[in-house]
């Protein structure tokens, strides 16, 4: 709809008009001075938070991957009775839709330890076949193989402890358990030598550096547990239909059994991851905030410089509509330019996050991510299109409402008034 001038709104010549008060003059120096700052804090808070949020993200599905990749969904354990039915109860287990491996265990506690040095790790006695299952092992089987896994005595060890123990496929480790054989004199430790069948390297040092895969058979002999096992690990098709599942599993495994799911055995550590990503997320939205508020104090300093303008303008014939929209475009532009290039600057960053950190690391020569810290071996970083969208959004409407008020100073500017002090 046109105004009594004649001229629509956003009109080319108050496309003219703001364009050419953002570039800096030497009088408005200062003012080009905030403009900039502001476009560099929207810019920045924009990338920031994007780049922040998919690391998160990214280190959150990492972290789930792994941690499903090698403990089960479901852990059964026996109640009222031990476990000496494992055989038939997986089978059962095995036959419920969505389940895609009940892999029974035996696990217990030793000192594994070699001419070079030892360390403390958690056993667990697998079926070969269940372990070849397990993509996340036999996927990334860095050294020796575990063919004849459950005819032989052969060890399967992670990259880490192997890197602790200097050892590889091949020499041999000797393990020490707590509980032996019982004595006259007391239960002395059990201590037996094993060879190193193969070396796997998960990615996660919590996991390659504590982890040891035992035979079935051995571990049952080696952990006194003749006849039954410790727990049966499911796995799902779908972890987050886990509740579904738990009634499934009751049902098929016609026997009393408790059963703890990846969600309670994990809880604390996902939620504490959850908690972290809000308050990062608006922590880093002051960021925007602080850059809208730049705006803000801009566009009034840019008011008060260019009241003589603004009081011709309204003289010549010029609304208040008018007066306003320019105003509004000068700091709508800086929030519009500063988010797009946040955005691409966040899009870059997160395509090449890992390269960045291995620069970042080799340039300070420090370890900017270790992985005994984080229990990865690389930094992820996956960008979520919601996420992604909320953050833009979310910056473009606090940059175009910093410009609402500003613009409505200068539209109510008494000409008059304006031109009396100049």
């Amino acid at each position: 709809m046109s105004d009594r001038t004649g001229t629509r709104p956003f009109a080319p010549f108050e496309w003219m008009l703001s364009l050419r008060y953002l570039r800096s003059r030497r009088r408005e120096g200062f003012i080009s001075v905030i403009a900039g700052f502001s476009f560099l804090g929207i810019m920045l808070g924009v990338a920031t938070l994007i780049i922040v949020m998919a690391v998160m993200n990214g280190f959150r599905q990492e972290l789930l991957d792994k941690i499903l990749g090698l403990n089960g969904h479901l852990l059964v354990q026996p109640l009222e009775k031990p476990l000496t039915d494992w055989d038939e109860v997986a089978d059962r287990i095995a036959k419920v839709p969505g389940v895609r491996l009940a892999a029974p265990i035996v696990e217990g506690q030793a000192l594994a330890s070699s001419p070079f040095n030892s360390s403390g790790v958690l056993v667990r006695g697998i079926r070969a076949a269940d372990l070849m299952k397990l993509t996340s092992i036999a996927n990334n089987i860095k050294q020796g193989t575990f063919e004849g896994f459950d005819a032989g005595q052969g060890l399967g060890i992670g990259r880490r402890l192997a890197d602790q123990l200097s050892v590889r496929a091949g020499d041999n480790i000797t393990l020490v358990a707590p509980r032996g054989a019982v004595t006259p004199m007391g239960t002395t430790p059990r201590i037996k030598t094993y060879k190193v069948a193969a070396v796997f390297e998960i990615g996660m040092s919590e996991y390659d550096s504590a982890i040891v895969f035992m035979p079935m058979p051995e571990a049952q002999l080696y952990f006194n547990r003749a006849g039954d096992v410790t727990a049966i690990e499911v796995y799902t098709d779908n972890p987050d239909r886990v509740d579904v599942f738990r009634r499934l599993v009751t049902v098929a495994a016609n026997r009393p059994i408790f059963m703890i799911d990846w969600r309670q055995r994990n809880a604390t550590f996902f939620n504490a991851l959850q908690v972290e990503r809000n308050v990062m997320f608006l922590i880093l939205t002051l960021i925007i905030l602080v850059a809208a508020l730049n705006i803000i104090s801009g566009l009034i300093m840019l008011v008060k410089d260019k009241g003589g303008d603004i009081a011709i303008m309204r003289t010549m014939g010029a609304t208040q509509g008018s007066v306003m929209r320019i105003f509004l475009i000068t700091g709508a532009s800086i929030g519009v330019v500063g988010t797009i290039a946040g955005f691409v600057l966040g899009l870059v960053v997160c395509l090449n996050v890992e390269s960045i950190r291995q620069f970042l690391s080799w340039l300070t020569r420090t370890e900017l991510f270790s992985p005994e810290l984080y229990f990865l071996s690389r930094l992820p970083a996956i960008m979520d299109a919601g996420e992604t969208t909320a953050v833009v959004v979310m910056a473009l409407m606090l940059s175009l409402l910093a410009t609402l008020y500003p613009s409505w100073r200068a539209a109510r500017l008494d000409p008059v008034e304006a031109l009396r002090y100049e």
